[in-house]
C-alpha cells in the first residue's frame, strides 16, 4: 500500500540526519574547522574596517533602498506602514479600497520625526511626502504650517493623495528591479558592467499556484535565457551574465509529497532550460527555497549533473543556505556529485531569507528541532565554515559568495586569496560596499548582482521578503549605516563572539516541543524527511493489514446487536473490521455503573487524574501507537496522512492542556456522570477532548462516538484504561442515533458534551431544559462559514487559504469555508486562480502521500452532497475536479459554484463544495449583514 521513500546515498543520508542536529553540536563542529592566525585576523579586521569606514563616508551616496531601510526600520510603526503599502498598494485596482488603505496605514505614522535624519535626498523627499499625505488622512484640527499645508492639499482630494503615494511606491519599486523586461534590465545594467559587475537575473514571480502560472513563468525564463545569451555571446559562464530560476515558480506542486510529478513533469522542463543555457554558455542557478524543499531540489540536481546532455557544462548552479544546519552536508554532497560526474558546479552561498517562516513552521508542526540556527551569529559562523569548504574544492566548485556583511566579505577575501571565486550582492543594496571590491583598482574580485526583473506588481512579494531580511535591526545592511553601532563591533569576528559567549540555543527561541514552557507541544512528523517517511512506512504497513473486531467497553455485562462490517470509504474492497453496537436497552445499566463509580473516581486527586492524562498522551505519541492511530484514521475515516497526524496531535494537546489546567486550578468540582457524544469528522481529537476534559475534573463518563468511527474510539478508550482510568469511570458505548437518544434521555445523567448538527443539539437542549436539576450541556455545532476578500488581498494567499479551508478534509469540518465573497474588481483573477489550483489537487486514496483530498465519510453523506451538487449544476456555473481513484468508494469531487447571490444557498453543505459570490466595494456592509 505504501511507497513513501526512495534510495539514498550515504552523503544524502547525512543531509537527512542533519536536520535534527543539535545546534550546540553543529556550531562546535563548525568552529573546529575555522582557525586563523594573528596575521590573518589582523588583515581581515583591517580590511573590514576600511570597507565599513568608506561605506559610512559615502553614506549620502548610498542607494535609496539602503538609506530608506535604515531610516524606516521595521521596528517602527512607520516602517511597517511603508512595508504594507509597498506590498499592497500597487495591485489594488479600485480607488475606494486604495483610499481606505492609505487612510489606514498613513494616518497614524509619526513621519515628521524622520525629516532631516538622513542625508539622502531620496529619504527626505519620501518623508516629506508621507508627512503631507499622513496629515491629509487625519482630522483637520492641526495648527500651524502643517495645518495650512493640509488645507491647501485637501483641495486636491483623494485622487491627489492616491497619485502621490502610488508614484512614491513606484519609485521604491524601481530601486529593487533592474527593469520591467529582460531587455530593459540588460540595458540598465551596462553602466555597472563597465565597472566590472556582472548580473544573475531573476525573473520575478512567486510560487505558481496553477499550471497556467507555471507555463507563463517558464516562458519568461526561456525568453530571458535567449536575451542574456545573445547579449553575453563569447564571454562564457563566469565573465558573462547569467540567470537564476525559482523551481516553485515553474511547477505548481513543487512539494516532496508530489515527488513523482516533479520528477516526471518538472525535470524535463528544467533540463530544457539548462540545455538552452549550455547552448549560450551562460550560468543558470537553481535558487534556494524553504527547507522542506531542499532534498527535492537535490534529487533534481542529481539527475541534471549526471545527464550526458549537460556534460562539460560549467554553468549548472545551485544555491545553499548557511542558516540551515544541513548546509555543510549539502556542500559535501554537491562536491561528491560533481566529482562523480566530472563536472564543475557553481555554488552560491547565501545566509537565507526564510528564517522567521522556518522557525514558525517547525513550531506549528511540533518537530524535534529547527532546520535553521536560532542565533544570527551561529549563521555567520556557518557561512564562513561553508565558504572554506567550497574554496577547498576548486577542482569541481566555482564558489559564489552572496553577502552584504563586510566582516564576512573580508574573511572570505583572506581565505580565498589564491582561489577562484566571486562575490554577489542584491540589486539596490550594498553598492557602496561592493564598489570598493569590484575591478582591478580595488580588490580585483568579480561581483555579480542578483537582479530582479519584472513589473512593479510582480515585485511586491519579493520586496517584502527583502525588507524583512535586510530591514531588521540585527541585519548588517541596517547596522553598517547606523552611526550608533561602533566599527569595532562590526568588524568583530563571529568566531570570536561565539567563543567568548559560549554556544547555546537562543532562549527566546525554545525548541519546537517546548514553546509552551512546561507543557510539551505535541509531537509532529516531518513528511519531507526521508528517515521519518521510512519509519512511518514500516510501522503503518502492518497496521494496514489489521482486521479489527470491536464492541462496547463497559464495566457491566451488556447485550450487543449483530456485528456489521466497516469498509474503507476510499476503497470498499478494504475491510477494516467488524463492529458490534450495543443494544439500546442496555444503556440504563451502563449509566447505573457510571453513577456508582462517581465516589471512587472523585476522591482521586486532580494531580493523579492529570498524571493519567499525560501517560495517555505519551502513549499516543509512541511511534507504533501513533502509526496505528493514523492508519485507522486513514482506513476508517478517510483521513489523509497530514490530517491523520493532526488528529493524533490535537488529541495529545487536549490531554496535556486539560491536565495542566486541572492541576494548576486543583479542579475537583465534578457535576457527576457526563455523556460525551462526538462526531466522525474528528474521530480521535474531539472524542478525546470531550472525554478527558470531563474525566480530569472528576466526572465519570459514558462516551458514544459517531457510529462511523467506532474503531479509533475503541483504541483510545482501551489506552485510557491502560493509562489508569478505571473501567467503570470511563465506559465506551458503540451505536447509532438510538443509542445516543437512550443516553441523553436518561434523567440520571448530570451533563452532556455534544459536537454535531445544530438540529440534534437543539433536541438535546430541549430534553435537558425540561428537567428541574439543571444538567449541563456543552455543545459545538456547525454553520455557514464565509470568507470576505476585498481588493487589498494577495491573490496567491487567498487561493492557498481557500483550498485549505474548503477542500482539506474533503470539506468535512465545521470550520470549513462554504461561501467565498470576492470583491468584483479582482474576482475574475482570483476565481480563475482558485480554479486552476483546484485542477492541481489529487483526489485519491488518502493512504498515498500524494493525495490532497480523500473521500467523504459514507454513502449517505455522498448521496446528500451529490443531490445538492446536481441541483446547483442546473442553475449555476461550476468548476469540478477529477477523481483519480476508480475504486468503489464514497469520493465526491471538489467543486466550485459561482452564485448570483447568497439566497441561492439554502443550508449548510458538509463536504468539498465551495460557493462563490461577487460584491461591489460599496456593498460590503450589506454583504456582512446578509451573512449574519
Amino acid at each position: 500500500m505504501f511507497n513513501f521513500t526512495h534510495t539514498q546515498s550515504t552523503l544524502r543520508d547525512a543531509i537527512t540526519s542533519a536536520y535534527r542536529l543539535d545546534e550546540v553540536t553543529a556550531v562546535s563542529n563548525l568552529l573546529e574547522t575555522l582557525n586563523f592566525n594573528n596575521d590573518e585576523k589582523s588583515r581581515i579586521s583591517d580590511l573590514a574596517r576600511r570597507l565599513i569606514t568608506q561605506v559610512r563616508t559615502n553614506r549620502s551616496k548610498s542607494s535609496g533602498v539602503d538609506a530608506l531601510m535604515h531610516e524606516f526600520s521595521l521596528s517602527s510603526e512607520e516602517g511597517v506602514a511603508l512595508m504594507c503599502l509597498a506590498e499592497a498598494l500597487l495591485r489594488i485596482p479600485d480607488t475606494t479600497t486604495r483610499d481606505r488603505l492609505i487612510q489606514d496605514k498613513l494616518s497614524d505614522g509619526n513621519w515628521k520625526s524622520h525629516i532631516g535624519h538622513s542625508p539622502s535626498m531620496f529619504v527626505n523627499a519620501a518623508a516629506w511626502g508621507l508627512v503631507l499625505t499622513g496629515k491629509l488622512t487625519q482630522p483637520t484640527s492641526e495648527k500651524g504650517l502643517s495645518s495650512a499645508l493640509t488645507r491647501v492639499l485637501q483641495k486636491g482630494g483623494a485622487p491627489f493623495i492616491r497619485a502621490g503615494v502610488n508614484h512614491a511606491m513606484k519609485i521604491l519599486g524601481k530601486q529593487f528591479v533592474t527593469g520591467q523586461t529582460i531587455q530593459e534590465a540588460l540595458s540598465n545594467g551596462k553602466e555597472r558592467e563597465k565597472l566590472g559587475y556582472r548580473f544573475s537575473f531573476d525573473m520575478l514571480g512567486e510560487a505558481a499556484m496553477t499550471a497556467e502560472d507555471a507555463d507563463r513563468y517558464y516562458q519568461d525564463y526561456v525568453t530571458a535565457i535567449h536575451a542574456i545569451g545573445k547579449d553575453s555571446v563569447g564571454r562564457g559562464v563566469y565573465d558573462g551574465n547569467g540567470i537564476s530560476v525559482k523551481l516553485s515558480a515553474i511547477h505548481p506542486r513543487y512539494f516532496r509529497a508530489q515527488h513523482a510529478r516533479v520528477m516526471n513533469e518538472l525535470l524535463p522542463r528544467l533540463k530544457a532550460l539548462f540545455v538552452l543555457a549550455k547552448e549560450y554558455n551562460i550560468g543558470l542557478n537553481i535558487d534556494a527555497e524553504e527547507a522542506n524543499r531542499l532534498e527535492l531540489s537535490l534529487d533534481l540536481m542529481e539527475k541534471l549533473v549526471s545527464d550526458p546532455d549537460l556534460a562539460g557544462f560549467n554553468g549548472i548552479g545551485f544555491v545553499v543556505q548557511a542558516y540551515q544546519k544541513r548546509c555543510p552536508y549539502v556542500i559535501d554532497y554537491l562536491i561528491d556529485l560533481a566529482r562523480r560526474n566530472h563536472q564543475k558546479l557553481m555554488i552560491r552561498l547565501v545566509k537565507g531569507a526564510y528564517w522567521d517562516s522556518e522557525i514558525k513552521w517547525a513550531q506549528v508542526d511540533g518537530l524535534d528541532g529547527y532546520p535553521v540556527y536560532t542565533r544570527k551569529v551561529h549563521t555567520d559562523v556557518s557561512y564562513l565554515a561553508c565558504a572554506k569548504k567550497l574554496l577547498a574544492a576548486q577542482d569541481v566548485i566555482y564558489p559564489q559568495f552572496a553577502t552584504h556583511n563586510a566582516q564576512s566579505l573580508a574573511t572570505i577575501y583572506e581565505m580565498g586569496k589564491d582561489k577562484e571565486f566571486e562575490f554577489q550582492c542584491l540589486h539596490g543594496m550594498g553598492e557602496t560596499l561592493y564598489d570598493q571590491v569590484v575591478g582591478e583598482k580595488n580588490l580585483g574580485r568579480r561581483v555579480r548582482i542578483y537582479a530582479p526583473v519584472g513589473t512593479h506588481k510582480t515585485l511586491l512579494a519579493y520586496l517584502v521578503r527583502r525588507l524583512l531580511e535586510n530591514g531588521a535591526n540585527s541585519s548588517f545592511v541596517n547596522r553598517i549605516v547606523d552611526e550608533q553601532v561602533s566599527i569595532d563591533e562590526l568588524v568583530e569576528s563571529p568566531i570570536d563572539i561565539v567563543k567568548a559567549n559560549g554556544i547555546s540555543q537562543n532562549p527566546l527561541t525554545p525548541p519546537p516541543r517546548h514553546i509552551y514552557g512546561d507543557r510539551k507541544n505535541s509531537l509532529g512528523l516531518d513528511l519531507t524527511n526521508e528517515h521519518t517517511l521510512g519509519r512511518l512506512e514500516d510501522l503503518m504497513q502492518p497496521a494496514s493489514q489489521i482486521d479489527f473486531n470491536v464492541s462496547s467497553l463497559t464495566a457491566v455485562e451488556v447485550n450487543h446487536q449483530p456485528a456489521h462490517t466497516v469498509l474503507n470509504p476510499s476503497d470498499h474492497r478494504d475491510v477494516v473490521g467488524q463492529v458490534s453496537f450495543i443494544d439500546p436497552k442496555s444503556v440504563p445499566d451502563v449509566i447505573t455503573t457510571a453513577l456508582n463509580a462517581q465516589t471512587n473516581w472523585q476522591v482521586i486527586s486532580a494531580a493523579e487524574r492529570a498524571a493519567i492524562l499525560r501517560r495517555f498522551a505519551d502513549l499516543m505519541e509512541d511511534s507504533a501507537h501513533m502509526a496505528l492511530l493514523m492508519m485507522v484514521a486513514v482506513r476508517e475515516a478517510g483521513k489523509t496522512l497530514l490530517n491523520a497526524i493532526a488528529e493524533v496531535r490535537e488529541a495529545v494537546d487536549f490531554c496535556r492542556y486539560y491536565a495542566d489546567e486541572a492541576e494548576s486550578l486543583n479542579l475537583s468540582s465534578p457535576v457527576g456522570t457526563v455523556v460525551a457524544i462526538s462526531p466522525w469528522n474528528f474521530p480521535l481529537a474531539i472524542f478525546v477532548g470531550e472525554v478527558v476534559s470531563a474525566l480530569v475534573t472528576g466526572n465519570t463518563v459514558v462516551a458514544k462516538p459517531a457510529e462511523q468511527t467506532s474503531l479509533i474510539a475503541h483504541l483510545a478508550v482501551s489506552w485510557l484504561h491502560e493509562s489508569g482510568v478505571p473501567k467503570d469511570a470511563l465506559q465506551l458505548v458503540l451505536g447509532a442515533g438510538d443509542v445516543g437518544a437512550a443516553l441523553t434521555s436518561d434523567e440520571r445523567i448530570n451533563g452532556v458534551i455534544f459536537t454535531g448538527s445544530t438540529e440534534v443539539a437543539k433536541h438535546i437542549n430541549k430534553l435537558l431544559a425540561a428537567r428541574d436539576d439543571n444538567p449541563v450541556l456543552i455543545a459545538e455545532t456547525g454553520g455557514m462559514n464565509a470568507m470576505i476578500v476585498d481588493s487589498t488581498a494577495l491573490p496567491e494567499q487567498v487561493c492557498a487559504d481557500v483550498l485549505a479551508s474548503a477542500f482539506d478534509s474533503a470539506g468535512q469540518r465545521c470550520s470549513a469555508l462554504r461561501i467565498l465573497c470576492v470583491q468584483e474588481d479582482i474576482a475574475d483573477h482570483v476565481v480563475a486562480m482558485i480554479k486552476g489550483a483546484m485542477d492541481e489537487l489529487i483526489v485519491d486514496n488518502p493512504a498515498a502521500l500524494s493525495t490532497d483530498v480523500g473521500p467523504v465519510i459514507d454513502e449517505e453523506a455522498q448521496k446528500n452532497l451529490l443531490e445538492h451538487i446536481n441541483a446547483l449544476k442546473q442553475i449555476a456555473p461550476y468548476h469540478e475536479v477529477a477523481i483519480a481513484s476508480d475504486a468503489p468508494s464514497t469520493f465526491v469531487a471538489p467543486i466550485l459554484f459561482e452564485l448570483k447571490d447568497l439566497s441561492q444557498l439554502k443550508k449548510e453543505v458538509f463536504g468539498p463544495v465551495l460557493h462563490v459570490v461577487r460584491f461591489a466595494a460599496h456593498e460590503l456592509n450589506d454583504l456582512i449583514d446578509s451573512i449574519k
